[in-house]
């Protein structure tokens, strides 16, 4: 016979467990009916990423993109179906003093820098556009042209003409840099035609006498001969380096009136009976001024001649281009120089010039970017007597020694990738996550991104059926290349 105490134990028990199993039968919902989770289109993406803090500069990262997040604040739409211009290329000046620079390294080292720069495989970033000067610029270790005379004399004939300055360093760097990226797209640019055409006999400032307008146009089409003479095609010629800027050394002060007069009656012609293929670029200089552009290419002799306006954007805003274009809008834009003052603020440069100028520039229907300059020494020199001082190169060279400024990582994110022959297309602007878009040849879409803000910023972007996400640091440079065609299984 059970024991009372147990017999009471035993009846408690069975009554707690009835009643907690009443309360799990009212308290417990069933299970959840099992959800897939819903289809996505997530493209396998490439990212180059650049640090506002230099923690990260152009390196390939793997975990940045991810699906879509719900309830984005900033949602970019890429949309290749709506092209704009094509593409010529990203670069810098190849000034007579980054040459010296360059070929002053051992041969080892030199040819490393060149396929680093010049080259697309491995680190190479693939540079496709420089700009030279004809005749010095203002760094070069002096200034000099290609028909120097005693003072009184003259050569209208251009008898005297010859490319000799350029052989010692420039024409042998372009020749090695072409055997590497042969479709390297040139453009050169006069500073100052001889002292012996202008108004005040000097290298600085002064004007193009109207007597030597011919003379000079011979000058530039000798100039151009003699180049192609030596295997190097300069693609485009612009009529002279900021025309409105006589402080430089060398320079030339060119009205409106008289650049549309030169290249009217003196160059057109003349480039038209040499057969002369490389296009003409009018103005040069700042977005502030589009009249000057714009009033060339209203004269219908004249623009015939003229393939279209290059710009820097020293003084304007950016969206000035978009007005030349929109007033012609069959003449080309091209952005031709920004400098990089030394001694340079990584963060400030890398965010200005990406939102500005490779951003910027592209949007508003440039075919190119070129900043000044490829390359910097130590010192700062060479550069001509009451030339820039201050000028930061993309790269700096000691010797062998090799450093990589901001300058160097804003062309890279754009020229690695965005190659010759891409198209732009269309993706929203905004201003918390700047952007630009193109298609490549090969079909990639390439989307550079920048968070122009002071915090960290999650955006998605949509191409079609594909949605992705990514978020940056604040003042961070993206490159993102996708296929359309290819997802992630």
């Amino acid at each position: 016979m059970m024991n009372r105490k147990v017999w009471i134990a035993v009846l408690w028990g069975m009554c707690l467990c009835l009643l907690n199993c009443a309360e799990s039968d009212e308290t417990v919902a069933p299970p959840p009916p099992v959800v897939e989770p819903p289809e996505t289109n997530l493209p396998e993406v490439m990212v180059y990423l650049t640090k506002a803090n230099e923690s990260v500069k152009f390196a390939q990262q793997e975990g940045l993109v991810g699906a879509a997040v719900a309830n984005a604040s900033i949602n970019l739409t890429i949309n290749p179906e709506i092209g704009y211009q094509d593409i010529d290329g990203f670069g810098f000046a190849l000034t007579g003093g980054s040459a010296q620079h360059i070929s002053q390294m051992s041969d080892a080292a030199q040819d490393d820098l060149l396929q680093e720069l010049f080259g697309t495989e491995g680190d190479g970033i693939g540079i496709s556009y420089l700009r030279i000067s004809i005749g010095a610029s203002d760094l070069d270790a002096s200034v000099f042209s290609y028909n120097d005379l005693p003072q009184g004399e003259t050569d209208m004939d251009q008898l005297q003409f010859s490319i000799e300055p350029d052989r010692a360093v420039l024409i042998p760097l372009l020749k090695k840099i072409l055997e590497i990226k042969p479709d390297l797209k040139l453009m050169a640019t006069p500073w100052s035609p001889p002292v012996w055409m202008k108004t005040n006999g000097a290298s600085k400032g002064g004007r193009l006498l109207t007597e030597y307008y011919d003379s000079y146009a011979l000058y530039l089409v000798k100039y151009l001969q003699a180049m192609e003479a030596e295997g190097i095609t300069i693609e485009t010629i612009s009529i002279q380096n900021e025309p409105l800027h006589g402080g430089n050394n060398p320079s030339m002060e060119m009205s409106a009136e008289e650049q549309n007069e030169f290249i009217k009656s003196s160059l057109g012609p003349l480039f038209a009976a040499h057969d002369i293929s490389t296009k003409v670029v009018l103005y040069d200089h700042n977005a502030d001024m589009t009249s000057y552009p714009i009033s060339i290419l209203d004269d219908e002799e004249t623009r015939q001649y003229v393939d279209g306006s290059g710009f820097h954007l020293y003084a304007g805003d950016i969206s000035a281009l978009s007005s030349v274009h929109n007033s012609h809008p069959d003449k080309n834009i091209y952005f031709t120089e920004q400098w990089f003052g030394a001694p340079g603020n990584f963060s400030g440069d890398l965010q200005w010039h990406i939102r500005e100028i490779i951003i910027g520039a592209t949007r508003n229907w440039s075919r190119n970017v070129i900043e000044w300059n490829l390359s910097s020494a130590p010192n700062l020199q060479p550069h001509t007597d009451g030339g820039c001082t201050a000028c930061l190169g993309g790269i700096e060279i000691s010797g062998n020694t090799v450093s990589r400024k901001a300058g160097y990582y804003v062309i890279a994110h754009a020229s690695k990738f965005v190659v010759p022959g891409s198209t732009r297309i269309s993706s929203n602007y905004t201003g918390e996550i700047p952007n630009v878009s193109f298609l490549t040849p090969e079909g990639q879409i390439v989307l550079l991104a920048l968070n122009n803000t002071d915090a960290y910023k999650t955006f998605n972007m949509t191409q079609g059926e594909l949605s992705f996400s990514a978020s940056l640091d604040a003042g961070a440079v993206a490159t993102f290349v996708w296929d359309p065609n290819q997802t992630i299984e």
